[in-house]
């Protein structure tokens, strides 16, 4: 009624005011933020005034001076430049430091910091589990699980592990005939969550020969670039307004396609458990699986955990229990595939325990130190983790007198520090004489696994199931590069190649 009393000259004249306020709050805006910025900035500067680093633009910081499959040589040449640690510009106001010295990683690691914020974009997907807890929780959590990894229950994964390898390798036969190249990385990935499938959560089919599997594959991959795409996007770091793109909806719908299979593995289980006698059974044994020890345990106010726990640690440990992995076999096959010498000589070994047709088992593991010095190698060259990170909830001091402020993001780059020519002469040669016993090397100089009390609780699992696969392999075949398809490393949750890693397999006779 108000309106249409007003003439149009009048109104014309109130629109025209509303707009100049508004313009005017607008700027106000644009300028408190452009202070803050500025003077954020300085702050940081001032703080990271002993941390060099390559220039970096006032407002976009370092994120235009290289594409996704540069990062990696890029902070190579950052390690040749600037030691024990240098400066990535996010924003003109957001920093992280890079460091990639065993020192600087020994302080860091020995310490309790939480992981850093970005991986709050994991949440959606995979949950609080033990890899994203901190504090009390994280420790009772990890105290409830490391039985799961106990050397009893480790054993008789072995006979299960090579099991599902030689059902891949089985159809590997018949690509070798046809003499074409092979990329591995999904067939291993689909072997290891066979493998997981099978040792952590008691699941009885085949993996490798069901379609919903392949289906979680698909998303995992589809999840991990979303997430990859959304921390290297400032934009979408907001909630709200990721929720409100395309990619926020493709997460959310994609995350239910993995979270469905996760909760069919709970809900087969449980229906197993109904049975009395096998849960008075299973509650007798010495030493219980994982997923079991997740439906059985009690927290300290004698409370199961939730459903949605439940679901975090299904999800956390399914994931990085075939994923990273597999990175790490498929890494390993081209570093052999490349060095013909080496590949030989671990065949050799290998040979001289099971040449004779013998099943491997958990005592062979120990009676191949070539071919574990070649997959150390193999894993410094192509750490299956690149990097992770931490948030420094109190100011840290380093053993050269360089200091860091509370609240700065730390990545710890074992990628960068597994090439640091310091650290490692001629880095980029393959080497295995460097993992010799007698050979020595600092206490942090080789991390594939992370180090200090939050290192991966699952190593020795992946340790084994990387020796198994290795093993088996080379006695059935001859692994040879594509020259065409060279892979690129890129870094990722898991360290991956933007173009795949592609192999020929010639059967062994």
């Amino acid at each position: 009624m108000i309106i249409s009393a007003l003439s149009p000259t009048r109104f014309l004249e109130c629109i025209s005011g509303f707009l100049q306020v508004a313009s005017l709050i607008g700027l106000l805006l644009l300028l408190f933020k452009a202070a803050q910025h500025y003077l954020r900035r300085r702050r940081l500067l001032t703080a990271f005034q002993q941390f060099p680093s390559p220039p970096s633009h006032w407002l976009f910081g370092h994120c235009f001076q290289f594409k996704e499959d540069q990062n990696l040589r890029w902070i190579l040449r950052c390690v040749e430049k600037f030691p024990g640690a240098c400066l990535r510009w996010i924003w003109g106001s957001k920093v992280f430091i890079q460091v990639y010295d065993p020192d600087y990683m020994k302080v860091i690691l020995g310490r309790a910091d939480p992981k850093a914020d970005i991986y709050r974009f994991l949440t959606p997907w995979l949950g609080h589990g033990l890899f994203f807890l901190n504090g009390h929780k994280w420790f009772e959590h990890r105290q409830m699980l490391t039985p799961a990894f106990h050397y009893d229950i480790l054993k008789p994964y072995v006979e299960i592990m090579a099991d599902s390898v030689q059902v891949m390798l089985d159809k590997w036969e018949q690509i070798a005939c046809q003499d074409i190249t092979l990329e591995i990385f999904h067939p291993v990935s689909l072997m290891m969550l066979d493998t997981i499938m099978k040792c952590a959560f008691s699941y009885q089919g085949s993996v490798q020969l069901d379609r919903n599997s392949q289906s979680y594959l698909q998303a995992v991959s589809e999840l991990r670039n979303l997430m990859i795409s959304r921390m290297k996007n400032v934009f979408l770091h907001s909630d709200i307004i990721y929720n409100l793109t395309s990619h926020g909806r493709r997460t959310n719908s994609v995350c239910q396609i993995a979270h469905e299979h996760t909760d069919r593995v709970v809900k087969l289980r449980k229906a197993q458990l109904q049975d009395k006698e096998s849960t008075e059974k299973l509650r007798g044994k010495r030493c219980l699986d994982f997923l079991d020890i997740l439906l059985f345990s009690r927290m300290e106010d004698g409370n199961s955990l939730s459903d949605k726990e439940l679901r975090a640690e299904v999800d956390t440990f399914m994931f990085g229990g075939h994923d990273t992995p597999a990175s790490g076999i498929s890494w390993i096959f081209y570093a052999l595939a490349t060095h013909p010498d080496h590949q030989h000589r671990c065949r050799k070994e290998i040979q001289s325990l099971l040449g004779d047709g013998s099943p491997i088992t958990w005592g062979h593991l120990r009676q191949m130190p070539y071919t574990t010095m070649c997959i150390k190698e193999a894993l410094r060259l192509y750490p299956p983790v690149p990097c992770v990170c931490r948030e420094l909830s109190s100011p840290v001091t380093f053993p050269d007198g360089r200091s860091l402020p509370k609240g700065i993001t730390v990545v710890l780059h074992f990628y960068a520090l597994h090439h640091n020519p310091k650290v490692w002469p001629n880095p980029e040669v393959f080497d295995p004489s460097r993992f010799a016993v007698d050979s020595a090397q600092h206490s942090y100089a080789f991390l594939p696994f992370s180090g200090g009390s939050r290192n991966c609780i699952g190593k020795q699992f992946a340790m084994n199931a990387l020796k198994v696969t290795v093993a088996l392999t080379l006695l059935r075949f001859e692994l040879l590069p594509d020259p065409t398809r060279v892979p690129i490393p890129i870094q990722q949750l898991a360290l991956k190649s933007k173009n795949g890693i592609h192999l020929h397999l010639r059967k062994l006779q």
